[in-house]
Parts: C-alpha cells; structure tokens; sequence
C-alpha cells in the first residue's frame, strides 16, 4: 500500500529537477511553477505519505528495537532534520522556486558537502529503519536512498546547464559526505 504514493511521490520530485528544461521550454515563471508544483505540491507530500505508511505497515521485524538503537535513531534524526533546516536556510526561496539565474550556494553546509538536504535525507532514512525496523520501513529506505542518489545527479545535471561554476564546486566539494580534513585551496 506504501509504495504506490512513494514511488510516485519521488518521479515527481525527480520531474522537478529539470528546472532549465521548463524554464527554455515554457518561459521562465511557467518554469519555475512547474518546478514548485513538481516538487512541492506533489512530489515532497506525496512520498512523505509513502514514507508514513511504510513506518505503519504491519510488516516482520527486522530486529529487537533496543535503548541503543533507539538513541542512535533518534540522534541520527536529529541530525539529519537539522542538516535540512540549515541547508533550507542557506537555499532560502531558491529550494522552493529554482530558477535559470540563481546564484550557486556555497556557504553554510553548501561549504562542506553539494547536497545536504540528501545528506540529511540519508541520514533520516537510516534513523528510520533503526527506529522502526521493519522489512517494509527497510524497502521504504531502500527506494528512497535509490531517490536520492538519482535525484542528486539529475540536480546536478541542472545545475550544470544553469551555473558556470557549479563544475569547478563539484571538483571542490564531495556530494554527500563531508571530507574530514579539508583540502588546502
């Protein structure tokens, strides 16, 4: 029952990665509206609902929850909303209405990692399944970190089209995970 909004929750938000194509295609504020819609108003929604259903379903446990788990999973959660936020801070409207001309983001978690908000996302997903450790919660996450690794490179591909500079960040910056030391510029 889960995977019907959740599969399809995620084609629209990887349907919403090709803000440049809509953008050529149907003029710049039908783009970008098609973009917020895609993402917003039916992508985003519609695999959180996915996701919720997957948490409830009554599927076999995958292990014994344990206190431990249980504060990995909650600190794991922590985490990763909090990535979110900051990213979202640092996006500001830009998460929710890309356009052509939008500057590239390289401050905040944009300083140490091109995708936080996946990152938090992966991190979410993990916090997910130790939570609530459940074969469907365990195919929910499964789906979703294949979401993700594919929404990050159609974003890429993009952004590319849009930001000159967005090549040599990527050159700079790791996708998901941050480097433990940083590399002298």
């Amino acid at each position: 029952m889960f995977l019907f909004p959740l599969v399809l929750g995620f084609l629209f938000n990887l349907l919403s990665a090709f803000t440049t194509f809509f953008c050529r295609v149907l003029g710049e504020p039908r783009g970008r509206a098609t973009t917020f819609i895609l993402r917003n108003v039916l992508g985003i929604p519609v695999w959180t609902v996915g996701l919720a259903l997957a948490v409830r379903a009554r599927s076999a446990r995958l292990f014994a929850p344990s206190p431990v788990t249980e504060l990995v999973g909650w600190l794991l959660l922590a985490s990763g909303c909090t990535l979110i936020l900051l990213a979202l801070f640092a996006l500001r409207s830009r998460a929710a209405l890309p356009s052509t001309s939008d500057p590239l983001v390289t401050d905040g978690p944009y300083a140490y990692v091109r995708h936080p908000i996946h990152s938090g996302m992966l991190l979410t997903l993990l916090a997910l399944v130790l939570l609530r450790p459940s074969r469907a919660s365990l195919l929910a996450a499964i789906i979703a970190v294949a979401w993700v690794l594919l929404q990050s490179r159609l974003e890429e591909f993009d952004l590319l089209q849009r930001l000159p500079a967005y090549r040599a960040y990527m050159q700079r910056i790791p996708r998901f995970v941050p480097r433990l030391r940083r590399r002298a510029t």
